[in-house]
């Protein structure tokens, strides 16, 4: 029983150690088979020209014909002239990668011959149609070191079933009596060839590309995002999903977050070739690194009151609510400090984005040696909510202030009714705050997009601890 049991315990151990090794994403991404097929389309594109430009080599050899002799012929100065893929798809392998299949493609080449017979010698040209081409190509996708994509070919085969040869000159009926012998040849090279190209084609082309996806993405001189791979990607049997870090980090000093990413329930969509899962980790790591920075501290003076406010922020103002503040600082400018003791925590469910900020304000006046006399601290807590949507390869956004409640937290002038003070508060909030941080959500967090692609067609919806975005896609190749 008692090695049963140490059995039994290091199971678990081992269980316990693998479901803590295991991190979830913060942000995914996930390509349906509309998006795998628009790909497809650009890449056989790229393919096909790549076929096209195949250099063959030369073919040189001896044959035998009966009452003929020995024959020496060379085949040379292959032309290529055109290798078209006419039909072809892609498809998803489950918990493989993905599969490339090519039917019916056909190519043309022209080219030189020379013959010798005994002492007899020469020339000419001969045309070659390479019809019913089969190409298979395995992909397998995977994640560097880094967390950059990866991706290789696993597996290339080429399968040609047709090829015909006419070979034109004095002496081209000798060729057609032995052409099997060189259509053969031609086969082979051909074969080869083409999954050269492919290889090739996925290392030069391809891979690079893939690279091109940022694995951080620096937003301003404040903070970046990390948006490496966690894990190798995933086919299943309807979408590749990528998933990534999806973290907010500040610039000057990263630091462990203290919460850790939920999993996302993502739904069965796939009526957009793209979609995004911006889980609530990835929106409250920007707060967490944001506040960190200092960069959720506001200060509010007279000069940025607009215009058109008949307001004003000092002490003759501020008197009809606090009479004892005139007495004590006459006619003095005033300044509020804002600031979050802890990170706002953000929510996000089927009802929308919402947070609960709760902000320390913090009220001076301004000495006529341009010194600072604290005068009270409220402390504000109210219902924001936010309006978001994808621009130019950004998340956008836009905050909504709701029912706001003011209470006093200290004072150095006395005591005073604080719910006299909530105009004032609304005024500072819709006219300075509010625009202030929708002006810095309206230039948005950069999404995890490769070169060259545009989105069109956004879909914006609220799950449970996420918020889902679906999108069409459009590759701009280089002029």
């Amino acid at each position: 029983m008692g090695a049963q049991s140490l059995v039994v315990a290091c199971g678990v151990l081992a269980l316990c150690l693998a479901l803590t090794g295991a991190t979830n994403p913060g942000f995914v991404v996930r390509i349906t088979q509309a998006g795998l097929d628009y790909a497809h389309q650009q890449g056989i594109a790229v393919l096909e020209k790549e076929l096209a430009q195949l250099k063959m080599p030369d073919i040189s050899g001896d044959f035998r014909i009966r009452r003929v002799g020995k024959v020496r012929y060379e085949i040379s100065r292959l032309d290529l002239r055109r290798f078209h893929l006419p039909y072809s798809r892609i498809s998803l392998v489950p918990n493989v990668g993905l599969q490339v299949s090519i039917s019916n493609a056909f190519a043309e080449v022209d080219g030189n011959w020379r013959v010798k017979i005994h002492f007899i010698r020469d020339h000419g040209s001969f045309d070659l149609k390479v019809e019913n081409i089969y190409i298979k190509i395995n992909l397998k996708l995977g994640s560097d070191t880094s967390g950059k994509p990866t991706i290789d070919t696993s597996d290339c085969s080429t399968r040609i079933s047709k090829v015909r040869v006419h070979f034109s000159g004095k002496f081209g009926w000798l060729y057609n009596l032995f052409h099997s012998a060189i259509e053969s040849r031609f086969r082979k090279i051909l074969e080869s060839k083409v999954c050269e190209n492919v290889v090739s084609s996925v290392r030069r082309e391809l891979q690079p590309y893939l690279r091109t996806l940022p694995v951080t993405a620096r937003i301003d001189a404040m903070a970046g995002i990390d948006y490496s791979l966690v894990a190798p990607p995933t086919t299943t049997a309807q979408s590749l999903d990528v998933d990534l870090k999806g973290e907010f980090f500040s610039l000057a000093h990263r630091s462990a977050v203290p919460f850790p990413p939920l999993a996302l329930a993502f739904p069965p969509d796939h009526d957009r070739m793209v979609y995004f899962g911006a889980s609530s980790y990835f929106f409250n790591t920007a707060s967490f690194a944001y506040h960190g920075a200092g960069a959720l501290v506001f200060e509010i003076t007279d000069s940025l009151i607009p215009k058109d406010i008949d307001f004003h922020l000092n002490t003759s103002t501020f008197s009809a609510f606090i009479p004892q503040l005139e007495k004590m600082y006459p006619d003095m400018l005033m300044k509020f400090r804002l600031s979050a003791s802890s990170a706002p925590f953000l929510n996000i469910g089927p009802g929308g984005l919402s947070l609960k900020p709760v902000v320390d304000i913090q009220a001076y006046a301004i000495l006529p040696n341009s010194s600072l006399a604290p005068l009270f601290l409220l402390s504000l807590t109210g219902n924001v909510s936010a309006v978001i949507d994808v621009k130019s390869g950004h998340i956008v956004g836009s905050l909504k202030v709701g029912r706001m409640k003011l209470s006093l937290k200290h004072s150095d002038v006395g005591t005073f009714q604080v719910r006299t003070l909530q105009s004032i508060m609304n005024i500072l909030a819709s006219s300075i705050l509010l625009p202030r941080l929708n002006a810095r959500l309206d230039q948005g967090f950069p999404l995890p997009l490769p070169d060259r692609i545009q989105l069109s067609n956004i879909l914006v919806r609220f799950h449970q601890d996420f918020l889902l975005l679906g999108a069409d896609v459009h590759y701009q190749p280089r002029g």
